[in-house]
């Protein structure tokens, strides 16, 4: 059983659009265009679509990841890696995550997620707009208003134009270095949690992760198996200094201070740690090396700007634009929504403000988070407004709003997730909501959608 046809919509001068990337964000942009009646090319340097859910066990030379003439290695993944969101509430809105029995947990493992990215590929015939082992070595501003897009593959290289590009190419391949006081005398071995893949080369060691994120936390957990002793060290407020509940090995500590010759470790509460590495689980940055605007796109404490709700730079949309910059979200419905509004702004469905509008907009938007004291590095942390933000992509593309069992499941995971971190993902208590889910995607399947996936 196929999904139901949705309605195509016929521009009425179709543009030429390039996709930057094939992983979760670039392949629902592609099919978002398509359905509008663009013609899509997307590019992907690697050899399958998947983007950071592609696993390896390969990692760079430079364990810090932060040579870019040594970074050759796109995933993130560490091999038992398992989502920190429901399937339900993780699917795109019209393509369910459902278990198809490779993976039946409800929060399944990295290699799930891939495959259901590829059935999400295959289902919609997305196969062909992608050119597999395309690397975009430059996109560039042509002399009438299109875009030169500059790629590479194997031998051969060339340069093509576009009426528009959308930049998806994901932010979890640069990784992001917590800067420490004495550093370059301390004698240890520092890792990026880029390059964590299995605890055992950890054996016997005493580790000291810095970090609060779910990243830290899971390997936090698969070390203290191993390792000699595991050390936390976080600027949350939320949580208690000393020896973790529940095990021997572990401990949590305020921020490092600074580090010393000799090995110790000093964090700013005043406990000192002979340590043999520091694992630094502190997220990354987003780049795009290829992308050349003259100045008008920058990237400033992690901050891409200035960009109109997080998608278009006011002097280049509605030419130019990226899917997939918040974080703390659920990430597929929310690609999913910005690919639609994009697809339909370029087909001339909707409008954008004029420019002088869309430029005041950034700029309320950038005082009123200076004014709320949030860090520059947190413009694109959606945290508290994501299911907003959702809404009103929603309402500009005349959808519907996201569910409101998928509001429900995401808070209530959240609050789990904060309550039993190690044991979130296996103990949960909204089966009511699963169920409303099921409902929800019953009533799409009868319609003619969803290949005969279940939920637990």
């Amino acid at each position: 059983m196929t999904n139901p046809s949705p309605t195509v919509h016929l521009p009425t001068m179709p543009r030429r659009v390039a996709v930057i990337g094939a992983g979760a964000a670039g392949l629902v942009a592609a099919r978002e265009l398509r359905r509008e009646g663009h013609r899509v090319v997307v590019f992907e340097r690697e050899d399958k679509v998947g983007g950071t859910w592609v696993y390896g066990p390969a990692t760079e030379t430079d364990p810090l990841g932060v040579d870019p003439f040594r970074r050759i290695v796109q995933s993130s993944l560490y091999a038992s890696l398992r989502t920190n969101l429901p399937r339900e509430v993780m699917g795109f809105r019209d393509y369910p995550f459902g278990s198809t029995g490779r993976d039946p947990r409800r929060f399944p493992g990295h290699a799930e997620v891939l495959e259901y990215i590829n059935d999400f590929a295959a289902e919609f015939g997305l196969g062909e707009l992608v050119r597999l082992g395309t690397e975009v070595t430059r996109v560039g501003l042509a002399a009438d208003g299109k875009w030169t897009v500059r790629w590479k593959s194997g031998a051969d290289q060339l340069d093509e134009l576009y009426d528009a590009v959308v930049v998806c190419n994901g932010h979890f391949t640069e990784p992001r270095i917590a800067q420490i006081p004495g550093i370059e005398k301390w004698p240890g071995e520092q890792i990026h949690s880029h390059n964590y893949r299995v605890p055992e080369p950890f054996k016997s060691q005493t580790v000291i992760l810095i970090g609060s994120s779910s990243s830290a936390i899971d390997i936090s957990i698969e070390l203290v198996g191993v390792a000699k002793e595991v050390h936390i060290a976080s600027r949350s407020p939320t949580y208690t200094i000393g020896k973790v509940p529940g095990y021997s090995n572990m401990w949590l500590h305020s921020m490092i201070d600074s580090v010393c010759e000799d090995g110790m470790v000093v964090f700013q509460d005043g406990n000192m740690v002979h340590a043999d590495v520091i694992l630094h689980c502190t997220g990354y940055k987003y780049d795009f090396p290829f992308l050349d605007t003259n100045g008008i796109v920058t990237v400033d404490d992690n901050c891409v700007g200035p960009l109109y709700k997080h998608i278009f730079p006011p002097l280049l949309a509605p030419w130019l634009s990226f899917v997939g910059l918040p974080w703390k979200v659920i990430p597929f419905p929310l690609f999913e929504f910005q690919s639609k509004w994009i697809a339909a702004i370029l087909s001339g469905r909707v409008t954008l403000p004029t420019t002088d509008e869309m430029m005041a907009d950034v700029e309320q938007f950038y005082k009123a988070l200076e004014e709320s004291g949030f860090p520059k590095r947190y413009t694109h942390n959606l945290a508290d407004y994501q299911f907003e933000y959702i809404d009103w992509l929603a309402a500009e593309c005349a959808n519907p709003p996201c569910e409101e069992w998928r509001k429900q499941m995401f808070a209530s995971t959240s609050k789990t997730r904060k309550l039993q971190p190690h044991r979130y993902r296996d103990e949960w208590y909204d089966q009511d909501l699963v169920l409303q889910a099921l409902e929800d995607l019953t009533k799409y399947r009868s319609r003619g959608g969803i290949n005969g996936f279940h939920f637990i």
